[in-house]
C-alpha cells in the first residue's frame, strides 16, 4: 500500500478570470467565519484565539492537500461539542494536582485525527464515513445540539453553571435564578432575536456578523463590563507559532479514543456535506482522498495550538453564494483573519460573552434537522426510533457516550435487518416469463409438486436458526404431493459452517416428508462452501441448477418419467446420487 499526497491538486486548471470571485468569496468567508470562530471555543473551554488559529491553518492545509475546490473546513459545531467531551474525560482522569492546558490537549488530539485520517487513508478506510447512517447522525446532531444550547446558560447568564448533563444545570439554574445577572441575559435573548429574524428575511448580510458588530458598538456605547457583563478580553496581537504538543503525563489511550470518536463524527459528517455540495457543483466526492486533505486540515492546526476541524457546511456555502471557484477562497480567508488577528484584536477584545452565547444555541438549534427526522419518520419508523435512541443517548450519557450508542444503534440495526432475513414462494404468473412472489401477487399460482423458495439474504450464524424454523413451517404447509423443495440462492452471498449444518438438517427433514431439496443460482463463494463441506455432495449435482428455469426442466422431466442421468442432461449436470434421497 502507497499513500500518493499530490500538493494543491486542487488548484489544477485554474483560470486567472477565478480570481475577483474568490477574493470577494473568501472575504464573505471570513466575515461569516469570524463569529463561530471565537465562540465555538467555549465550547470546550478554550482561549478564544485558538478558532481564530484554526479557521487559519486549516483552510491552508486543505488547499496545500485536499482534493475538492470548492469545500472549506474550519471549527464545526458538531465536532467541538465531541472535543469538549473528549477533553474533558482526559482533564477528569488527570491527579488534581495537575496542571494541565487545555489547549494543548486539544491541539495534541487535532495531531491524532489527522494522524488516524492518513492511515485510514493509507488503509483506503474511506468506507468508514457511510458507517454512521444519515438518520443516527441526524440524530446524533440532534442531541449533541441539545448538549451546546445547555452549556449556553452561563454564558446567557452570568452564572457559573458547574454541573454536566440535560436535567442538573436546569436544576441549578432555578438554584441560582436569585443571581441571574439580567443585562446578560436580555443582551443574549436580545442578539439571539436578531439572528432568527435576519435568518427568516433572507439578508444577504449573515446573521453572526451583524450580531458581531451591532454587540460590539453597544458595548463600546454602554460600558458592558461595568453593567457586568462578561466580555472577551484581551486576545494575543501575534500569530501562533508551529509546535508539537507535549504527551508527557498524558493518557494516551484516552487521547487516541478520544481523536477516535473526534475522526468518527467530523469525517462521517464531513463526507455528508462534501457529498451534498458536490451534487450542486457537480464534482465527485472520493472519501479516500478527501481523508488526505481532512488530515492535512487537522494537523495544520494541531501544529498551530489549533483544535481539529471538520467540512463547514455555512463557510461552502457562502463561499458557493459569492461565487467562489477555487480553494483560493481558503486562503483569502485565512490571509483575512490573520489580518484581523493582528490589526483588529482590540475590537474583537470587546465583544460581550453573551452574544457569543446567542450565536452558539442558534448554531446548535439549526443542527436539529426537523424536516429531516419527519422525512425518516416518513419512510421508516424503525430508521426513526434509531434516530430518536442516538439523541437520548448523546443528552443523557454525554457525547462520547452518544458516539458509542451511535455505533451501537447502527450494529444492532443492520444485525436486526441480517438476521430475519426477507423470503418468498415463488411461483408462475399466467403466460409471462420468471417467477413471481406469491404473496405479492395473488393472480399468481406454484408449479404443482414443485415449491421454488427464495431468501434474500446472507445465511450466517445468527440467522440460521430462524431460516431453519421458517423452511419447516413452509414446508409443513404445502399441498400434499410436493416433491421438490428448490432453494433460488441467487440472493445468497455469503454462507458459514452454521448455515451450512442446518442445511443439511433440513435436506435430511425434507427427505424424512419425502421431498427433495435442489438449489438454483449458486454464487461461486458459496457453491465452494457447499463444496468443501460435503453438503453438495449429499444433495446431489443432479439437484443443483444453473438457474430456477433449469430446475423446472429438471422437474418436469422427472414428472415424466424421465431417469436421472436424462434429467441431468437436460440440464448439463453431472449425476451422482444424493444421500438421503
Amino acid at each position: 500500500m502507497t499513500l500518493s499526497i499530490p500538493v494543491f491538486r486542487s488548484l489544477r486548471g485554474y483560470r486567472a478570470s477565478w480570481l475577483p470571485s474568490d477574493i470577494s468569496a473568501g472575504l464573505a468567508v471570513a466575515a461569516v467565519g469570524l463569529p463561530s470562530a471565537i465562540a465555538y471555543p467555549a465550547i470546550v473551554g478554550l482561549p478564544l484565539e485558538t478558532g481564530l488559529y484554526a479557521s487559519i491553518a486549516a483552510p491552508i492545509g486543505y488547499a496545500l492537500f485536499g482534493p475538492s475546490r470548492i469545500l472549506i473546513v474550519g471549527p464545526d459545531a458538531a465536532t467541538m461539542t465531541v472535543l469538549a467531551a473528549a477533553v474533558t474525560s482526559i482533564v477528569v482522569s488527570l491527579p488534581a494536582d495537575a496542571a494541565v492546558d487545555r489547549a494543548m490537549v486539544a491541539s495534541l488530539i487535532a495531531l491524532v485525527v489527522g494522524a488516524i485520517c492518513l492511515a485510514a487513508r493509507l488503509l483506503r478506510l474511506g468506507v468508514v464515513a457511510t458507517f454512521l447512517s444519515r438518520p443516527i447522525l441526524v440524530g446524533f446532531f440532534a442531541g449533541i445540539s441539545v448538549s451546546i444550547i445547555v452549556g449556553q446558560i452561563g454564558r446567557l447568564t452570568g452564572l457559573s453553571i458547574k454541573s454536566d448533563g440535560l436535567v442538573a444545570p436546569l436544576l441549578e439554574l432555578i438554584d441560582e435564578s436569585a443571581a441571574i445577572n439580567w443585562p446578560s441575559l436580555l443582551l443574549g435573548l436580545s442578539m439571539f432575536i436578531i439572528l432568527q429574524v435576519v435568518r427568516a428575511s433572507r439578508l444577504p448580510v449573515p446573521g453572526p456578523v451583524i450580531v458581531v458588530v451591532v454587540s460590539a458598538i453597544l458595548s463600546v456605547l454602554f460600558n458592558f463590563q461595568q453593567m457586568g457583563i462578561a466580555v472577551v478580553g484581551d486576545i494575543p496581537f501575534a500569530l501562533p507559532s508551529i509546535s508539537i504538543p507535549s504527551v508527557a503525563a498524558l493518557p494516551l489511550d484516552q487521547i487516541v479514543l478520544g481523536a477516535a470518536a473526534v475522526f468518527l463524527v467530523s469525517f462521517g459528517s464531513g463526507i455528508v456535506a462534501a457529498r451534498s455540495f458536490a451534487g450542486r457543483s457537480g464534482e465527485h466526492v472520493d472519501a479516500n482522498q478527501e481523508l488526505i486533505g481532512l488530515g492535512a486540515g487537522n494537523i495544520a492546526a494541531g501544529l498551530f495550538g489549533a483544535f481539529p476541524i471538520s467540512a463547514s457546511d455555512s463557510r461552502t456555502a457562502i463561499s458557493l453564494s459569492a461565487g467562489g471557484k477555487s480553494q483560493v477562497v481558503g486562503l483569502v480567508s485565512a490571509a483575512a483573519l490573520i489580518a484581523t488577528l493582528l490589526y483588529f484584536s482590540d475590537a474583537m477584545r470587546i465583544l460581550p460573552i453573551p452574544a457569543l452565547g446567542a450565536i452558539l444555541v442558534a448554531a446548535a438549534i439549526s443542527l436539529i434537522d426537523i424536516a429531516e427526522l419527519r422525512h425518516i419518520w416518513r419512510i421508516s419508523r424503525t430508521e426513526f426510533v434509531f434516530a430518536l435512541i442516538t439523541m437520548w443517548g448523546a443528552i443523557s450519557f454525554g457525547v462520547l457516550a452518544g458516539v458509542v450508542i451511535a455505533i451501537a444503534a447502527t450494529l444492532v440495526h443492520l444485525v436486526r435487518q441480517m438476521m430475519f432475513p426477507r423470503d418468498a414462494l415463488l411461483g408462475r404468473l399466467g403466460s409471462r416469463d420468471g417467477f413471481y412472489k406469491l404473496h405479492r401477487f395473488p393472480e399468481a399460482r406454484p408449479i404443482p409438486g414443485f415449491a421454488l423458495y427464495i431468501i434474500q439474504g446472507s445465511l450466517l450464524f445468527f440467522n440460521a436458526d430462524y431460516v431453519r424454523e421458517r423452511i419447516r413451517t413452509i414446508a409443513a404447509s404445502l399441498p400434499a404431493g410436493t416433491r421438490w423443495f428448490v432453494l433460488d440462492a441467487s440472493a445468497i452471498a455469503q454462507i458459514d459452517s452454521t448455515a451450512l449444518a442446518m442445511l443439511d438438517d433440513i435436506r435430511g427433514d425434507l427427505a424424512a416428508d419425502g421431498m427433495i431439496l435442489g438449489i438454483a443460482e449458486l454464487h461461486a463463494e458459496v457453491k465452494t462452501m457447499l463444496e468443501r463441506s460435503g453438503l453438495l455432495e449429499r444433495i446431489g449435482r443432479q439437484y443443483v441448477f444453473e438457474d430456477v428455469e433449469d430446475a423446472v426442466r429438471g422437474f418436469e422431466a422427472m414428472q415424466n418419467g424421465l431417469s436421472e442421468g436424462t434429467v441431468a442432461a437436460s440440464t448439463g449436470l453431472q449425476v451422482q446420487t444424493p444421500e438421503g434421497g
